[in-house]
């Protein structure tokens, strides 16, 4: 119904329990989250893959849900912020519009906090908003007791027409700590598999998952049934390239992937393989040398969790700026253009980077920006074209402490969303490009082939680096 309510810890519980079940369960995420979708991910086993309307063009997100669906059992979509909500007054990116594209009954998830009889009106309401949005259960979140809840659940079965199907009470001891405005990553904690499996255990004990299989028209089975585990269109797409033979070997493009870069959507990988790259994960955190590559993608995290490790790291920084002298293609977004620049400041302490560009970074408590983006492509750039529109999304903490170079060195104007500074975004130099602007690989297709082509150039030019 909101922002904080409970969604991502219910979906989570519903698709593990599923799991357990033996049922195979494709999770998807409404919305651009990287944090939720990775908790999903663990959950069913499986990458998830996001729906973003704003993103992605309306029959790309059909081919998306229908691909990532086939061969599993049920699809759980856990939505954002409230059923209605979005980024303007028309609706049209939201939750609601989503179910109704997709022609999915909606399980609305309420926050029951000093509440009892009024939670009926805010049912009614969202069933009488939109009669095409088929709303056809409840799972009532943070119960104080049995009254309570009894009291919640006549209210909304008579009044509305609207089972309960869930009721979880206030606990105690919490699984999931919130930060940066979602769950902890799921890469920053060994506890987050067994976090998984106490909130399945959780969905199990409040939700009746029976009725949940039936609204979702899904046959419930026992717990003792096998449990048949697939890993997506990535995974398989990395088993695949490594059977077959090609005629040429593919550029090698290094994925810089822990838990200081870890905002990776599967459809980004996977656009990658597609356009004809081998990827190679790497990570500073582990390793004391860059593999040998033919460009680099680092995807967004949070380098200043891990900064004083990232700064001790010399040898793999100071082969990245070589390469990246040279001509290597680098693509970097967030955290990673954080990475690439030359130092971040923490606390008065400051911690040397890769020094591929010339920007500083500090630090602020409070998001610096947050939302979706629409960048114009205004200056010629290593990876898109001049007078083209992106859209992406920018969520960060971090500020720009000092750019020691021209605005002319940005690639985008922005027409929504802050970026880098003077509503600039994409610092480039040579074949490297870092912005705050996250991208979709399903709504921007001119970017993996763009930056694959840039591999393949490198690499036949250095064939001895």
């Amino acid at each position: 119904m909101r922002g904080g309510a409970g969604k991502t810890i219910l979906s989570v519980g519903i698709i593990a329990a599923l799991r357990n079940r033996g049922i195979i369960v494709a999770p998807f995420k409404k919305g651009p989250d990287y944090i939720d979708a990775g908790w999903l991910a663990l959950a069913a086993g499986r990458p998830c893959y996001n729906l973003d309307t704003f993103l992605i063009d309306t029959p790309i997100i059909l081919n998306s849900y229908e691909r990532h669906t086939y061969g599993t059992d049920a699809a759980v979509i856990e939505g954002n912020r409230g059923l209605y909500d979005c980024i303007n007054t028309d609706g049209l990116t939201s939750t609601a519009e989503l179910a109704k594209l997709l022609d999915l009954p909606v399980i609305l998830c309420l926050d029951a906090t000093k509440t009892t009889r009024t939670m009926a009106a805010v049912v009614a309401g969202c069933a009488q908003f939109d009669p095409g949005v088929k709303i056809k259960g409840v799972v009532l979140n943070h119960v104080a007791g049995v009254r309570h809840e009894n009291i919640l659940r006549t209210s909304i079965e008579q009044h509305c027409g609207i089972p309960v199907v869930g009721a979880v009470p206030k606990l105690r001891k919490q699984s999931f700590p919130e930060r940066h405005m979602g769950l902890v990553p799921t890469y920053e904690h060994q506890w987050a598999q067994d976090a998984v499996g106490t909130i399945a255990e959780l969905a199990e004990t409040y939700i009746d998952l029976t009725a949940v299989c039936h609204i979702a028209s899904v046959r419930l089975r026992t717990r003792t049934d096998p449990i048949e585990i697939h890993t997506g269109q990535y995974a398989s797409s990395i088993a695949s390239q490594a059977s077959e033979q090609p005629k040429a070997p593919p550029p090698r493009i290094g994925i810089i992937r822990d838990s200081a870069f870890q905002f990776y959507y599967p459809e980004n990988l996977d656009a990658l393989v597609q356009a004809g790259a081998e990827l190679v994960v790497t990570s500073p955190l582990f390793e004391d040398n860059l593999p040998a590559v033919d460009a680099l993608y680092i995807g967004g995290g949070f380098p200043e969790t891990h900064a004083q490790r990232l700064a001790k790291n010399v040898t793999y920084r100071e082969q990245i700026k070589r390469l990246a002298d040279q001509g290597m293609p680098i693509y970097a977004e967030c955290g990673g253009l954080m990475y690439m620049g030359q130092e971040l400041v923490l606390d008065e302490q400051h911690y040397p980077m890769t020094g591929v560009l010339p920007i500083s970074f500090g630090f602020s408590k409070r998001p610096q920006g947050h939302g979706y983006t629409i960048a114009r492509v205004a200056q010629a750039n290593p990876f898109f074209k001049t007078g083209q529109t992106i859209k992406g999304h920018e969520f960060h903490y971090s500020t720009v402490r000092l750019l020691e170079e021209d605005p002319g060195v940005m690639a985008f104007e922005m027409e929504r969303g802050k970026g880098l500074q003077n509503n600039l975004d994409g610092l480039f130099r040579n074949n490297v490009l870092a912005t705050y602007t996250h991208i979709h690989a399903l709504g921007t297709p001119q970017w993996a082939p763009a930056l694959v082509a840039k591999a393949r150039h490198f690499r036949k030019n250095h064939p001895d680096r």
